[in-house]
């Protein structure tokens, strides 16, 4: 018998536009895509809710999060490791 590799995990990077309770914070996702009739490239996005154990996320911050199985009604995804932009000058 063979075995069967693991499936491997979605990752998404987005930015953090909302705390929304404990350990739970809302990124949001652009992808870019050509559009159908006017052949131009245009923004799309997507919001997801993740998890973060910590809570050591602020509005702005950079994300990736890993797929995991549901962590509750509206979460899919955990922190896997953020970037904090630096301070504006």
């Amino acid at each position: 018998m063979s075995e069967k590799a693991a499936p491997r995990k979605r990752e998404i990077q987005g930015v953090v536009v909302s705390k929304s309770g404990d350990k739970s914070v809302k990124i949001r996702v652009e992808r870019r895509v050509l559009h159908p009739r006017y052949r131009k490239i245009v923004k799309r996005f997507s919001a997801f809710q993740i998890h973060d154990e910590k809570n050591e996320l602020e509005l702005g911050d950079t994300v990736i999060a890993v797929e995991t199985s549901p962590i509750s009604k509206s979460k899919n995804f955990r922190l896997k490791s953020y970037i904090r932009p630096e301070a504006l000058v």
